[in-house]
This record gives C-alpha cells, structure tokens and sequence, in this order.
C-alpha cells in the first residue's frame, strides 16, 4: 500500500501527458494555419483522433513489451534489427528538425524586442543558430538542471494558451472569424490536408506517454486512459485556442504575425500585456528547446550505446553530459537552419514542420506494426487483441494519411533520409550477426 501511494495516478500521468504535449509546438501554429483560413480548423478533428488512437497503441506496446528503446525497440519486434536503427535515425532527425523549428518560434517572438530579427532571412537564421547554440552549451553541465528548468518555462506557453481557450471569447466576433473561414477559396479536402502536418506537430511527442509506466497505479488500466484522456485534453485547447483567435485577430494579420499569441493578448487587452505574452512565450521556448536538445543527445547516446550510432555519441563527462555529441548535434541543426533559410519565419516554420512530420510519421508507422506481434508474443486475451487491432487500423491510416498530406517534397526528402539510412546500417549490420561458422572440409 505503501509502494502504491509513491505512485502516481490516473489525474497526475493525464495532466504529464497533455503537458508534455503542449509545450511549444502551439506557439506558431495560428499564423501557419491563417495562411490557408478558419477552414484549417476541420484538421483538428482528424488529427485529434488519429493522436489518440496513436498514442493509445504506444500505450499498449509499452505495457506489453516494458523493453528499453521505446519506438525503436517495438519497430525491432516486427521487423528486425534494421528496424531498430532506422526508427533511432529517423526519430534522431526529427528531433533536430523540430529544434530548429522551435528556435525559429522563439525568435519570432523575440523580434518585437530585437526588430533586427525580423529584417530579413540572414537576421532570422542568425537569431535562430544563436538560440540552438546557447542551449546546446547551456547543457553542458548535464541533466540535473534541465528537467528543473523545462518543467516551469513550460507554463509560459500552457498558461497563456489556456487562458485564451477560455477568456479569448468574449472577445470573438463571429464576423471577423466569417471573414477568415475560407480566404483562399481552397476545397474543403484540400484545406484540411494542407493543415494536417501543422495539426500533427503540436501532437508530436505523445510517443512519450508510455514511458513511465513504471512509476504508475495499476498500468495497464491507467496508461491508455492517460494517454486517450492528456491527448484529448490538449486538442481541446488546441481547438479552442486557434478558432478563438482567428475571431479576435483580422485573417491578413493574423497570417504575417511572428507573435500570433501576443497579438491576440495586445488585441485584447494592451501593448503591455502583449509584450508579457512575448516574453513568456521566448521564455518557454527556450526551456523547451533546452529540454529538446538534451533529449536529441540522449538519443543518439542510447543508439551509441547499442552500437547503432558512432561512439563518439556516447561519451560523456563526468556530469554526464555527452558534451561530444551535443556540439555535433548542434552543427547539424545549424546546416538544417541554413537549408531552409527564409525571410518569412511562418514560411520557414512550415517547410519544418512538414519535414518533421514525415521522419517521425515512418518510425510510427514501424513501431505501430510492432503491437501485432508484441500482443502475439504476450499471449494477450483476444478480446483485447480484437480491439487493440481496430484502434491500430485507425492509427496507420491516420498515419498514411498524414504521410500524403505533407507533400511531395517533404516525403522525398523523408525518403532520401531513409535511403541513406539503408546504407549506413549496411556497414554496421555485420555487428548484430554471429560469426560464420567456418565451411566443412571437403571430403
């Protein structure tokens, strides 16, 4: 009774979920999605019941198969030890996309401090480089600050956009949102495949939910209602938020803000207030890229420490930071920054997003199929089997779908990453094979 009560339960692992989901992805997203209209809005609803259903199965992989390597460990129960190493280089560089993509929303949000920053593409890439560095070094001194230090920056973007869920109404104007519903006069489906990689980004992560297990009540009953009830609970201010505002701030300058929360705040209430949003906001995105960056590293340390990535990824200093690996990491953010240099931080932000979707759409897709062997391999009950299989088929759809939404482009370059994934694990494959045993004499 005493070990149960150290645990902790359904309310404080939903609340971990939703919070971990939320951070900073939101931040952009209303001016990304201003550029096609209101009608982006219907993406919500696909995207929230394909996360669920998503992050639903994670649930049930980790309860059945509590192996380390998460994603990459249940993509290795179905298809092999290749498997294991595309899912960790693949999910590898979508970290890093998606750290460069939250220091471009940082810098967004700085710009109304530093106008400098918004005066061009050099100025935005400098701004953004700057930022990945500054919390790459200030990792240095290894992880027991940077948990401390994402778990309360974090609040600078959840705060603000719960608040405006709920209060942001009364300043809605209905004509103001009618105005915006459809500017481009983009066909329904269109509309909401367009916004579908936009919609995915602020649920990426849920992946997490599973991963502590462990420290819960009762798991195999409180793990996949955390992750159903935390998923939904972000969708629910993700939707409100973003329809809110689109009533509040005028579609045009909604679409060309680098600060859509402070715009809404100083729209709201006054310059002042908006220029507190914009400070937390900056706040919470480098707290949430600090936190990124240590969790890039520890990736490709655990894949180092497998043998799947070069050594050099798993050394660390006596703080245990992978200091190595860290400064590497930080130089391929800075060439990801440069390949996608734009003058328009919205721009730039999206063409991210999409590449993120896709490199993190495939080690789903991988680990997913996982679940019908690891329920296999568990002897799970067949009522569960069945229903856990039709809640799979609603996951891989979503999916496949994301997949097509987010272009052509995006899913070459994810096929070319994975292309020459191939060939790196071509010269390490020999490492996870048993000698040959030596030919028989011919007689």
């Amino acid at each position: 009774m005493a070990e149960s009560s150290k645990k902790m339960s359904l309310m404080g692992l939903t609340t971990l979920v939703a919070v971990n989901m939320m951070g900073s992805g939101i931040i952009m997203l209303p001016s990304s999605m201003a550029q096609l209209g209101g009608v982006s809005l219907l993406s919500w609803i696909i995207t929230a019941v394909g996360s669920m259903a998503i992050a639903y199965c994670f649930a049930q992989c980790g309860i059945y198969c509590p192996r380390s390597g998460g994603m990459s460990a249940y993509s290795e129960e179905a298809h092999g030890k290749s498997a294991f190493f595309l899912c960790s280089f693949l999910y590898f560089l979508s970290l890093a996309i998606g750290n460069v993509a939250i220091g471009i929303s940082a810098v967004g949000y700085l710009t109304p401090f530093f106008p400098w920053l918004g005066s061009g593409a050099i100025p935005l890439f400098v701004g953004t480089v700057g930022l990945i560095w500054l919390t790459t070094v200030a990792n240095f001194g290894g992880p027991s600050i940077t948990g401390k230090i994402g778990a309360v920056t974090v609040w600078g973007v959840i705060i603000p956009v719960a608040g405006l869920s709920v209060i942001g109404w009364f300043w809605f104007k209905s004509d103001v949102f009618s105005a915006a519903w459809n500017p481009n006069n983009l066909a329904i489906s269109d509309a909401i495949g367009q916004s579908i990689p936009l919609t995915l980004w602020a649920f990426l992560g849920m992946e997490s939910a599973a991963q502590n297990s462990d420290a819960v009540e009762d798991p195999k009953r409180n793990v996949p209602l955390a992750c159903l009830f935390g998923t939904l609970g972000a969708a629910v201010v993700y939707v409100l938020s973003t329809t809110v505002i689109q009533g509040i701030v005028p579609n045009a300058e909604l679409a060309n803000s680098s600060a859509p929360f402070a715009a809404v705040y100083a729209q709201m209430f006054n310059p002042f207030i908006g220029q507190v949003i914009m400070a937390l906001a900056v706040m919470a995105c480098v707290g949430s890229l600090l936190g990124w960056q240590f969790t890039l590293a520890q990736t490709a340390k655990s894949a180092a420490d497998q043998g799947m990535f070069p050594r050099v990824f798993g050394r660390v200093t006596a703080l245990n930071a992978p200091i190595i690996g860290m400064v590497i990491c930080g130089v391929l953010q800075t060439l990801m920054a440069m390949s996608t240099i734009s003058p328009n931080a919205s721009e730039q932000f999206g063409k991210l997003v999409n590449l993120a979707a896709v490199t993190n759409l495939i080690p789903y897709v991988t680990a997913l199929s996982g679940l019908l062997v690891i329920m296999y391999k568990a002897k799970v009950d067949s009522a569960t089997v069945a229903r856990n299989v039709v809640v799979l088929m609603v996951a891989m759809l979503y999916s496949y779908y994301a997949l097509y939404a987010s272009g052509k482009d995006a899913v070459f370059g994810g096929m070319i990453v994975m292309a020459f994934g191939y060939l790196f694990y071509g010269f390490i494959a020999k490492r996870f094979v048993d000698a040959p045993s030596a030919s028989p004499a011919k007689p």
